[in-house]
């Protein structure tokens, strides 16, 4: 038997080390997959720029009632500073639910009362939210309800309750949110100061009528917002002062200078409780509230009758001056009115609460031309009604002002001759005669002979703005719209990447790093575990008594 010398064999590869590289490759490629799969499924979650549709959901609560807005989004894919596309904000004409109303374009879906009515009352936040929330889970894909955001923001409602009050309503929507599909934060559930409900408004106009694309820092519009309860101004001013009113504002590509202002008790539904207490000057308020007072108004119809409870009258003197504590009483008082209709007198009664006048004799004759309060400019420079320069010529009145343009079938653009005339022939026509003339749900009618002349005592004598041009609309712009591309900016902006993650609240938030770092790790394992590991196992059992490699020698014949 002739055994060949060890180095003469003819020695095959080993199979278990092909083996293992086989094993080693399915062991990266494995990784890999896992990792990109990883890195792209983050990515399509939380990317700061959507390259598809999104959806933002706000809930206005406000003094009236709670509504409801869906925006549809689709992101602009030129530069990721730009300001999204608005594909389509609903409820529309187009929408079909019980809760909207026919014939409308102002707070046609809604439900009441507002929800500073429910302090404590869970069940009553549920029974105004549960609708509208479960229409936009219907509206909006089931695919997208986890990545659509839900604000829910309060306005001037809830600013006028005690601060303890308005965080038990608070805690209770969103007990309420949790029950449904959106993603949320506790801080999208907030009470907005009056300063940032007017801004809001101001970034919806503008950036619905296209004033953001031409970067002009002085060619946006001024916004008057009218609501039930407050009264919102903003405007882009070149007066630079350190106070609270102006705001130094990134919308976009483009930096604004905006001078925003906000006033309680100068919305629609405050102001004409404000009258009762001008009409009641005899009898202080807060003695006593379990007699019913009667009262003859000026703006309300020969024919009108009607027990009427004023809400707000707690919070002001008896002359109609707003009270300033830091807890407002619920107390409510009730009235009895009857009609004593005098256009003269209504035009005065209404003039005097726009400029928040506390004369005994706002009955007399006041003279028509001056401009006698400005409280657009009482806090600006050190008071005294400085005068500001505002390079602003247009406004948009929209709310509370659009719908009584609307009702009444005005001009779109404001005209303060016809809108007076237009007055007089409203508050001296017979009742039957005024739901004739008016398009709009008959059971608020009485209160359009006090509306008009209030506005337009608002805008000529209260702000001074009777030398600008006004334009009544357009109807679909909210502030909620503002607030869904503010409060929504992690969505588009490119440079919001910490907000992203924040606000999707992920513990993935350097899922990318990391995964990368792990496939190298992988890979610098497998490479030192086969190119080093195994060479010096080899050499270690060869040197144990046999000068053959530590692999099995081939099989071989006998001669």
């Amino acid at each position: 038997m002739d055994l060949k010398s060890p180095s003469k064999l003819k020695l095959s590869p080993p199979r278990f080390s092909k083996h293992k590289w086989i094993l080693n490759l399915i062991i990266i490629v494995v990784t890999f997959v896992i990792s990109i799969g990883a890195i792209l499924a983050y990515k399509s979650r939380v990317s700061n720029a959507p390259k598809e549709l999104y959806y933002t959901v706000v809930v206005d609560c406000g003094s009236t009632g709670t509504r409801i807005d869906i925006y549809e989004w689709k992101w602009r894919v030129k530069s990721g500073n730009d300001l999204p596309v608005l594909l389509r904000s609903y409820p529309d004409k187009s929408t079909k639910s019980p809760l909207r109303k026919k014939s409308c374009s102002y707070h046609c879906m809604q439900t009441q009362p507002g929800l500073d009515k429910f302090v404590g009352n869970i069940s009553g936040v549920r029974f105004s939210l549960n609708p509208l929330i479960d229409w936009a889970e219907q509206e909006i894909p089931v695919e997208k309800h986890s990545l659509t955001p839900i604000f829910v923001l309060s306005t001037a409602g809830l600013r006028r309750l005690a601060h303890e009050d308005a965080n038990q309503v608070l805690e209770d929507i969103e007990a309420v949110i949790k029950e449904h599909s959106f993603m949320y934060r506790k801080s999208w559930i907030r009470v907005l100061s009056g300063i940032e409900e007017a801004y809001y408004g101001w970034v919806a106009l503008n950036y619905k009528m296209g004033s953001f694309r031409n970067g002009s820092r002085l060619g946006t519009l001024g916004i008057l917002d009218l609501g039930g309860s407050s009264l919102q101004v903003v405007m882009e001013s070149d007066f630079k002062r350190e106070e609270m009113q102006f705001m130094r504002s990134k919308v976009g590509s483009f930096e604004h200078q905006v001078l925003a202002f906000s006033w309680e008790a100068f919305g629609l539904n405050e102001a004409f409780d404000r009258t009762l207490l001008l009409l009641n000057q005899t009898q202080v308020l807060g003695e006593s509230n379990t007699t019913t007072v009667e009262l003859g108004h000026p703006c309300l119809s020969s024919s009108f009758m009607q027990k009427y409870t004023c809400y707000n009258c707690s919070s002001h003197d008896n002359l109609g001056q707003k009270k300033f504590s830091n807890q407002n009483s619920k107390t409510a008082f009730p009235f009895y009115l009857v009609g004593n209709p005098n256009w003269e007198q209504c035009k005065r009664i209404a003039r005097a609460v726009a400029i928040n006048s506390s004369t005994l004799a706002w009955s007399e004759p006041i003279e028509a031309t001056k401009c006698l309060a400005t409280p657009l400019f009482s806090n600006v420079a050190g008071g005294n009604n400085a005068v500001v320069t505002i390079p602003t010529t247009r406004f948009h009145a929209l709310s509370g002002f659009f719908a009584v343009y609307q009702s009444l079938n005005l001009s779109t653009r404001a005209n303060w001759t016809n809108i007076w005339e237009r007055g007089l022939e409203l508050c001296s026509a017979s009742e039957a005669d005024m739901m004739r003339s008016i398009s709009a749900n008959q059971s608020s009618l009485w209160q359009y002979c006090f509306q008009l002349p209030y506005m337009a005592s608002l805008i000529e004598d209260a702000l001074c703005l009777g030398d600008k041009e006004v334009i009544f609309g357009p109807p679909d712009v909210s502030w909620t719209l503002g607030a869904a591309l503010i409060e929504g900016e992690y969505l588009w902006s490119s440079s919001s990447t910490t907000t992203t993650a924040e606000n999707h609240n992920s513990t993935l938030g350097n899922i990318e790093p990391v995964y990368v770092f792990l496939l190298l790790l992988c890979l610098l394992l497998v490479v030192y575990y086969n190119q080093i590991k195994l060479p010096m196992l080899g050499r270690k059992s060869a040197g144990a008594g046999s000068s053959l490699p530590s692999y099995a020698l081939p099989k071989h014949r006998p001669n």
